[in-house]
């Protein structure tokens, strides 16, 4: 599973030119799936994602996690991290999950966050959503879980 995490003051996402999840302070989460993820990608990403610090603390240190501020969350499916731009000028998007599996993982990843005590905010799997954010920091970081689970690469 791949994350764009980004430390907002404000966010929603809208679809149809109506607002179906909007938070304050805490993170957006752009969230893709990959073929070969599992709930256990799910689990460990929303641990990682909802447990990380940074957020300044009075020594305006990145010390403080969403409990110290009563952060929010907000997360959208987000296919295109997935997306192969190698070859051409169109991305590829072979290397995204099927639908099936990536709406399953979605909402398990959902039903994850919300477990951990951060009900999400949250788009629709599939739609088409304009989504706005008031970047803090700006403070944006790549989760991957290929990468922090340190797991060999799956094909």
């Amino acid at each position: 599973m791949r994350a764009v995490l980004t430390r907002v003051t404000s966010a929603s996402v809208a679809i149809d030119g109506e607002v179906v999840g909007k938070i304050g302070k805490g993170f957006l989460i752009l969230l893709g799936v990959g073929p070969n993820d599992t709930e256990r990608e799910c689990r460990y990403l929303a641990e990682k994602a909802l447990g990380l610090r940074i957020f300044t603390d009075e020594n305006d240190k990145m010390n403080l996690g969403l409990d110290a501020v009563n952060g929010e969350v907000l997360v959208v499916s987000q296919f295109t991290l997935y997306g192969n731009c190698r070859k051409g000028r169109r991305p590829s998007f072979t290397d995204a999950a099927n639908p099936e599996l990536g709406e399953r993982l979605y909402e398990q990843f959902l039903a994850d966050c919300a477990a951990l005590g951060y009900p999400p905010q949250h788009g629709r799997f599939g739609a088409d959503m304009q989504v706005e954010s008031v970047n803090d920091g700006p403070v944006t970081l790549i989760l991957d879980t290929e990468q922090l689970m340190d797991t060999p690469r799956r094909k």
